[in-house]
């Protein structure tokens, strides 16, 4: 069975668990529509990816 050695002190341990903390999704001004959207992904509405078409734009209604 595995065992510490020796106790992990409040400081290393929270030293750890430093880079555990969730960050707030990043979301950036579509240059095209002025909407916000998430980087590196396709605007749904529109249907462009880095200047192109990539999918069927959305219908409104």
């Amino acid at each position: 069975m595995a065992v510490p050695k020796k106790k992990v002190s409040k400081s290393r341990r929270d030293q750890r668990r430093a880079h555990d903390a969730l960050n707030a999704p990043a979301y950036v001004v579509d240059q095209d529509s002025g909407e916000y959207r998430r980087p590196h992904h396709i605007d749904l509405k529109t249907g462009m990816y880095r200047g192109r078409e990539v999918i069927e734009p959305k219908d409104e209604g």
